[in-house]
């Protein structure tokens, strides 16, 4: 299927790699399909991929693996939270968290608060709020700048 993007412009994207959000995501209730769009020049450094709206082309959510940023991140999930997107496994589970570019780029932060969590399998995906004591604004500029830096870029 064909979508237009503000931020890619046209693409062609695979049906079977939608991804469902029953609920939506937070402040975004009536957006249920979305595809993620990575970089695939950064395979295996941190960066940032794109959570698209297939519902709302314009729009686009950046969005990136915790452990990036956070190797400890493992935040205490509620089965009952996850029940709708089928049997989790360690070999189906994928967790993002969005990521939020404010004008001062020195103060580029993930939310910890409220990761999206997406079964592989069934390509359902949630976005919950977790019990745990995390920041909603987790500062990762200095973390990047230093990956950067140890990669030698």
């Amino acid at each position: 299927m064909k979508a237009a993007t503000r931020l890619f412009g046209e693409i062609e994207i695979d049906e079977s790699k939608i991804i469902t959000f029953e609920d939506g995501i937070i402040g975004f209730p009536d957006m249920k399909k979305f595809t993620l769009i990575f970089d695939e020049e950064k395979e295996g450094r941190p960066s940032i991929s794109w959570l698209q709206s297939m519902d709302e082309p314009e729009i686009a959510f950046p969005v990136m693996d915790p452990l990036f940023v956070c190797e400890t991140y493992n935040p205490s999930v509620e089965d009952e939270l996850l029940k709708n997107l089928g049997t989790i496994k360690e070999d189906n589970l994928y967790v993002l968290v969005t990521v939020t570019v404010p004008q001062n780029i020195k103060e580029l932060a993930v939310n910890l608060k409220a990761p999206i969590v997406i079964n592989t399998d069934t390509r359902k995906a949630s976005q919950i709020i977790v019990e745990d004591d995390l920041p909603v604004r987790y500062r990762i500029y200095e973390i990047l700048e230093e990956a950067k830096k140890k990669a030698g870029e």
